[in-house]
């Protein structure tokens, strides 16, 4: 099989989806001059069935196209932050906050509200996902396919280089940065910080119910492992950052994926490009781990 097929096979999986050709439609609420950024609100048209609110933050230094980073809110419970976590930052995040950050060093953000997070609140997750089931949908394939349209939306903006796209998050956020440098050959840099874990050793450590049902797409485990979804991203560069005692990404399945995506970046000759750095720690990004991922896009992106 060729890696074409397999993201077409491993998108197959992810449930009854809107086509991703139909049109994306975007409405801007407000924009407003910030001390270190310009802040821009949207309301995007990425799916057909509900709006998607949403942040762009542009670098007040420099000039257009900018190299841009889709980020990836995380999840914690917190249904209320959602993309807010971008310009607020959050109790596992260093300070500043990512839109501060990243627009500082000459980068461009977009972050969106995921189904049932920030401004699309009003079901819960479960109500989400056993709706959808019904419907022959995943939960996760439509948060992924949001982002996925995401990118279109990028792509489409004159003042976005579309060469240069990165993406990235923390916890739910890592998941959906490699999820979507999977699926996704536009994404050129991916970095996911405290999420990346190997399914079949989240199951033999008990540790299922550590992430909310967003996470579980049906049939998987017969179709592709970690490693497998994450070999699909070389041999674009690909930063993971994780901690040694984080229940949710155990340490077992982090030698996994590490020794299998060591091989995969090898045989292409990029072996740099893959890094996995760990840390004594749980979940929650360190000032070594932000100082790893600045250095990481500039060298990158």
């Amino acid at each position: 099989m060729t890696i074409k097929e397999q993201r077409i096979e491993l998108y197959n999986l992810l449930g009854d989806l809107p086509s991703k050709s139909q049109p994306i439609s975007a409405k801007k609420l407000k924009e407003e001059a910030l001390p270190h950024y310009i802040q821009e609100d949207w309301l995007l048209d990425l799916n057909g069935v509900e709006s998607v609110p949403a942040y762009f933050i542009k670098p007040l230094k420099g000039e257009p196209p900018f190299p841009t980073i889709l980020f990836n809110h995380s999840h914690g419970g917190n249904y209320e932050l959602g993309k807010d976590e971008l310009i607020k930052g959050n109790h596992y995040l260093q300070n500043p906050p990512y839109a501060e950050q990243l627009a500082k060093l000459g980068y461009a953000v977009l972050c969106t509200d995921a189904w049932g997070f920030g401004k699309r609140r009003g079901r819960t997750e479960t109500e989400l996902f056993k709706e959808m089931l019904w419907k022959g949908q995943v939960l996760w394939g439509n948060m992924v396919y949001d982002n996925l349209r995401a990118i279109d939306y990028l792509s489409s903006r004159s003042d976005v280089d579309s060469d240069r796209i990165g993406t990235m998050g923390i916890s739910m956020g890592s998941t959906m940065s490699w999820w979507l440098a999977a699926l996704e050959t536009r994404i050129k840099v991916c970095i996911d910080l405290c999420g990346l874990c190997d399914f079949h050793t989240l199951i033999e450590s008990q540790g299922l119910d550590g992430n909310g049902i967003y996470y579980f797409v049906p049939n998987l485990l017969n179709h592709f492992t970690t490693s497998d979804i994450n070999s699909l991203i070389a041999p674009r560069p690909h930063l993971s950052l994780a901690g040694n005692y984080d229940r949710l990404t155990p340490a077992k399945g982090l030698d996994i994926i590490d020794e299998q995506l060591k091989k995969v970046y090898q045989e292409q000759n990029v072996s740099e490009a893959w890094q996995l750095k760990r840390y004594n720690i749980g979940h929650f990004e360190t000032e070594d781990m932000r100082y790893e991922i600045i250095s990481f896009l500039q060298k990158w992106l």
